[in-house]
């Protein structure tokens, strides 16, 4: 099994592709986080 880091977007509808980002590793999750959604809250949600 694989582990996957999504970022949901609810200011997007379901179905825009800008509405889910899933990444694969956690560091490549949390640069992107930091520049596109600093205020952000992450979660730890299995």
């Amino acid at each position: 099994m694989a582990t996957v880091w999504i970022y949901t977007n609810t200011s997007k509808p379901v179905g825009d592709v800008e509405h889910l980002k899933v990444f694969a590793d956690p560091d490549t999750a949390l640069a992107w986080f930091k520049d596109h959604d600093p205020k952000g809250e992450p979660s730890n949600i299995r």
